[in-house]
């Protein structure tokens, strides 16, 4: 394959297989819910070519269901509660989806699942919003995700600074699901483990400067600021502010703030005391061909969330598949295709799971991010690793735990 956009690919083998397909083919269209604009804008782009690459694999190897196709709708979730509902509800009562991933922030999730998918018994699964919040959604069991929550991610943090000899930290988050969802689980386990939390702040996007309430933080003495925010909204602005006025030594960010934009912003030259956790693919088979593919399609495998975005949309089609088009079959369906026992199918392996389903047999959907044996909240254990800014991008330098 020629290095091309993942769109162009997508688009190209959709509309060929449009004017191909039989008369009596059933395609089907799912929502990808992006947060094409607002704080995680950089971070978009390669989520939804990932998901893309999955929909265009399906597409190409045989499609959906009897000879029909996945036909993709995006959407502009922009991290934004009401935009998020606006674009579902486009999706759902207009473009009339079966299922969406996505939304990608934790906030557009919960008011999407709450005023519009879950009332029209759609399946949403997000391979990003990590909100503990998520988890407790009276859901019909109709939201998933591929991330594990943010609880885990939190905790894991606090217990990697710990190893790492950090023992006081100051804390600013932003002031929504996502951000005091991290900070409360990253205070509790970081002060079980004898941490001493010597600020803790929340604050409200948009505003030009937040020195003050840096100063504030930085009084209580420590010498390194952990910044629960986004990297491409008011995480940068933060996190410029306290470099050029030297409030601390060390800066630590979530997968929020692990973010091309914060390099390309502030320079790697002046990052060499940032670092920031983010999910990880395991080591595996599956990851190395998601990989392999969505590096032939011109995509960037170690952009975040590209793998979790990949097994949402593939897992999305293997339950339509499973549940033959069934809305109301669709999350019993996931489970099933994603759970072991059953033949495993690995990223790419669309033809082998659509002939092992035609013949009734059971598979089990071994993901680019991991195995996602979803627990009874639609939760996923995930693997973490922390990150060091290197050159334009950045490098994993240790697991977390």
């Amino acid at each position: 394959m020629n290095k091309k956009t993942i769109a162009a690919f997508a688009g190209s083998l959709l509309g060929a297989a449009l004017l191909a397909a039989p008369a009596h083919a059933q395609n089907v269209r799912i929502g990808l819910l992006g947060g094409i604009s607002g704080p995680i804008a950089a971070m978009a782009p390669s989520m939804l070519d990932a998901s893309r690459l999955a929909i265009a694999q399906v597409n190409e190897q045989g499609g959906i269901l009897k000879g029909g196709k996945l036909e993709i709708v995006v959407g502009d979730s922009a991290c934004n509660p009401q935009n998020a509902t606006d674009a579902a509800t486009k999706a759902v009562n207009i473009d009339r989806v079966i299922a969406t991933v996505g939304p990608h922030c934790s906030g557009a999730v919960l008011a999407a699942a709450n005023s519009v998918t879950v009332p029209a018994g759609v399946l949403l699964v997000t391979p990003s919003g990590t909100s503990p919040e998520i988890t407790k959604l009276n859901d019909k069991d109709l939201v998933f995700r591929t991330v594990s929550s943010d609880d885990y991610q939190g905790r894991a943090l606090a217990r990697t600074l710990k190893a790492r000899g950090t023992t006081k930290v100051a804390v600013a988050y932003l002031n929504n699901d996502y951000g005091k969802g991290l900070a409360e689980a990253f205070r509790a386990e970081f002060e079980a483990g004898g941490g001493v939390i010597a600020g803790y702040s929340g604050h409200e996007d948009g505003k030009a400067s937040y020195r003050s309430d840096l100063a504030q933080l930085a009084r209580g003495g420590a010498d390194t600021l952990v910044l629960f925010d986004y990297g491409d909204g008011t995480g940068l602005t933060i996190l410029r502010q306290a470099l050029e006025n030297g409030f601390f030594k060390t800066y630590i960010g979530a997968d929020g703030m692990k973010s091309e934009a914060v390099i390309k912003s502030i320079g790697a030259q002046n990052l060499t005391t940032f670092f920031s956790s983010a999910p990880v693919g395991e080591a595996s088979a599956a990851l190395d061909l998601f990989r392999k593919a969505f590096s032939a399609a011109g995509g960037n495998p170690d952009a975040i969330f590209t793998t979790t975005s990949y097994d949402a949309a593939f897992l999305v089609a293997l339950a339509i598949e499973k549940a033959g088009g069934d809305k109301a079959k669709l999350s019993q369906a996931l489970r099933e295709v994603a759970s072991a026992p059953g033949e495993p199918v690995l990223p790419g392996e669309w033809a082998k799971a659509k002939k092992l389903i035609a013949e009734g047999k059971d598979i089990d959907y071994k993901g680019a991010a991991g195995d996602h044996e979803f627990d009874q909240a639609g939760d996923v254990p995930g693997a973490y690793a922390f990150f060091k800014v290197s050159g334009d991008t950045y490098e994993a330098i240790s697991e977390m735990k």
